[in-house]
């Protein structure tokens, strides 16, 4: 397909035009029109750069992409070198931050809920970016921290009585802890996201609600992988995810 498809089809699935963001959702650097194999990764970084050129992709598609927001605008240092690879080889960056968050099947907050076995039953938050469900059985949050930790590979930072009975929830991966008086507000018993800042802890305490911060990259790996996942699927592109692991 051409670079100019996947964008339209993209921009359409994802729905966009929606959202009001940080970063530009789409194609935030042009390479070659013709696109056969694709790479998926959370980040752009110089390592998925390197990983990317390795699979000879024609393209690369992040859920952290480049210029976000009060960044600065100069193309100097990493900066440089990361967009000097790219134009040099021709490779196309596409990135795709909150849309990504929340389509309904194939977004972050969506592959996580599968993969953690939360069932949804609405939004909440700013543009309806946070998640409210139910766990299919009720657990104790030290139950639930070690099925979370089984599940992402990363043990969870947690604030909370470990004895707690956890059964309504509240999620929104990555660095979400700013809905948490929001989730509050819908009658939950737990907050999942990926970070937690310093006075979130006062907060969980005083409310008497469960923050489990699960790690930004170790929840935000699974949406873009499923979209990946789906574009070859739909269109016969070769794909490759290429996880490469942050410790936050």
């Amino acid at each position: 397909m051409t670079r100019q498809e996947l964008d339209r089809h993209l921009q359409q699935i994802l729905e966009v035009a929606r959202f009001k963001d940080y970063a530009p959702n789409g194609l935030q650097v042009e390479g070659r029109e013709q696109i056969e194999t694709i790479v998926t990764g959370v980040t752009a970084n110089r390592a998925l750069i390197e990983a990317a050129l390795d699979l000879k992709a024609d393209a690369i598609l992040v859920h952290h992409g480049f210029f976000w927001k009060n960044e600065d605008a100069r193309v100097v240092g990493l900066k440089r070198q990361r967009l000097g690879m790219m134009l040099s080889n021709n490779l196309n960056l596409f990135g795709y931050h909150l849309p990504l968050d929340a389509h309904p099947t194939l977004g972050n907050n969506a592959q996580l809920a599968h993969k953690l076995g939360l069932i949804a039953d609405g939004t909440f938050g700013d543009q309806n970016l946070g998640v409210i469900g139910v766990l299919s059985d009720t657990l104790p949050l030290s139950i639930l921290a070690d099925h979370i930790a089984q599940q992402l590979g990363r043990v969870p930072q947690i604030i909370g009585d470990m004895t707690k009975p956890i059964r309504r929830i509240g999620w929104c991966t990555g660095g979400a802890q700013g809905y948490f008086s929001d989730a509050i507000a819908q009658g939950i018993d737990a907050y999942i996201t990926g970070e937690i800042s310093e006075p979130v802890v006062h907060t969980a305490r005083e409310a008497d609600i469960a923050f489990i911060a699960a790690g930004h990259h170790a929840t935000e790996r699974y949406g873009i992988e499923a979209l990946g996942r789906y574009l070859a699927g739909e269109f016969e592109l070769t794909h490759h995810f290429v996880d490469i692991d942050s410790p936050v």
